[in-house]
C-alpha cells in the first residue's frame, strides 16, 4: 500500500486530526493520528497487517508483541499475516511488563508492532520487556511513522506511511503561547 493511500484512508475515517494535542510521548503536536478510526474496520485492518507483515519475508519470527493500548490491534494483524502468536504489554503503576499469563520464550524471535511512532518510547520499552524475557528483537513496524529520522531505534523501522509532523517540548510550544485548549487524545497515562 503506498503512502499516500494509507495516509489519504486516514484522512478519510477521520483518522488524522488537527489541533493542540498532548501525545503519549509528553510532547505537544499540532497533527494527531488515531489510528483506532481505521482499525476498526476489520478488512482494512487485516490488510494494513499483511502489508506491514509484508516487510518481514519468511518464517524467521516467532512471535509478534505489541504495547497496549494502541498497538494491540494491528499488532494481532500483523500476527496473523505472518501465521504467527501475538502478545501485548502494558503498563502497570507507570511501568511496561508482560501480564495475563503471556510468556516469551527465551530465543523466540520477536517483531514489535506499534501503532504511530514519534519518540519510540514504547518500542524501547517492549524491546527490553521483550529482551529480559529472554526473546530477541528481530524487527520494528508501524503503520505511521513519525519520528522525522530523528529518534536513534536499534533496527530500522517499517512502516507504511513516514511523516514529518511539527512537535513541540511543552515548555516550547506555540500553540501553548497562543492560548490554545490542549487535548490529549492517547492512551498513556489516561
Amino acid at each position: 500500500m503506498e503512502q499516500e493511500k494509507v495516509l489519504d484512508l486516514m484522512r478519510e475515517l477521520g483518522a488524522l486530526h488537527q489541533g493542540h494535542f498532548l501525545l503519549s510521548s509528553g510532547l505537544h503536536s499540532d497533527t494527531y493520528f488515531q489510528c483506532a478510526r481505521i482499525l476498526q474496520f476489520p478488512e482494512l485492518a487485516r490488510e494494513l497487517g499483511a502489508e506491514l507483515a509484508g516487510f518481514f519475508p519468511g518464517t524467521g519470527y516467532d512471535l509478534v508483541v505489541s504495547p497496549a493500548l494502541g498497538g494491540i490491534l494491528i499488532g494481532h494483524e500483523v500476527a496473523r499475516a505472518l501465521g504467527r502468536r501475538f502478545v501485548f504489554t502494558e503498563r502497570k503503576d507507570g511501568v511496561m511488563m508482560i501480564r495475563r499469563g503471556f510468556e516469551i520464550a527465551q530465543g523466540e524471535k520477536v517483531v514489535i508492532a506499534e501503532d504511530v511512532v514519534t519518540r519510540g518510547t514504547s518500542l524501547l520499552e517492549v524491546k527490553q520487556v521483550v529482551e529480559e524475557a529472554g526473546g530477541v528483537v528481530t524487527g520494528l513496524t508501524s503503520i505511521i511513522d513519525r519520528t522525522g529520522g530523528e529518534v536513534a531505534l536499534p533496527l530500522p523501522l517499517h512502516s507504511l506511511a513516514q511523516v514529518t509532523v511539527q512537535t513541540w517540548e511543552p515548555d516550547d510550544c506555540p500553540l501553548c503561547a497562543k492560548g490554545w485548549e490542549l487535548t490529549k487524545p492517547g492512551s498513556r497515562g489516561n
